[in-house]
């Protein structure tokens, strides 16, 4: 039996390092079940992410054709690990930034108004949040620092 060639585009999220793409997991599986060469995208992300610093998380979005050609896009950095960044938050031993247990009552580190409004202007530069204003953007993020328990100080 044959199998039924898909005559979508397929659309794959990941969360890749900048300049660490690599063909094992996750890269590797998730294109390669899709018969897209992960070696070719590996190359091409990590000359794409060449000027941001080496490890920071970046979510990308590809999009594979029929034909197993493939586009992709770049997103900004999860909000998230901005503002962890941006708290300066220490390192587990798993080397993750944590968040509070316990948001709201704890906090786990402080940043000011003015990191909020840089993260919002990387955040802005997205293609689908363009649309947005400044200020609605920086209002969101302070809602996400809430939730991770971080402090804003003026």
């Amino acid at each position: 039996m044959s199998r039924a060639v898909a005559q979508t585009n397929q659309i794959v999220k990941l969360i890749v390092g900048a300049g660490q793409a690599s063909p094992s997991p996750p890269v590797g599986p998730a294109l390669g079940s899709r018969g897209v060469k992960s070696m070719d995208f590996c190359k091409e992300f990590n000359a794409r992410t060449a000027h941001i610093t080496v490890g920071t998380p970046t979510p990308v979005r590809i999009t594979v054709r029929p034909d197993r050609s493939f586009t992709f896009e770049v997103r900004t950095p999860p909000t998230s690990w901005l503002l962890k960044k941006a708290a300066a938050l220490p390192i587990d031993k798993k080397g993750r930034m944590k968040g509070a247990s316990n948001p709201g009552k704890e906090w786990v580190g402080e940043t000011s108004l003015k990191h909020i409004f840089e993260i919002a202007q990387i955040k802005q530069t997205e293609v689908r949040l363009s649309g947005l204003s400044l200020r609605s953007i920086a209002s969101s993020v302070v809602a996400q620092a809430r939730t991770i328990g971080i402090k804003i100080t003026l």
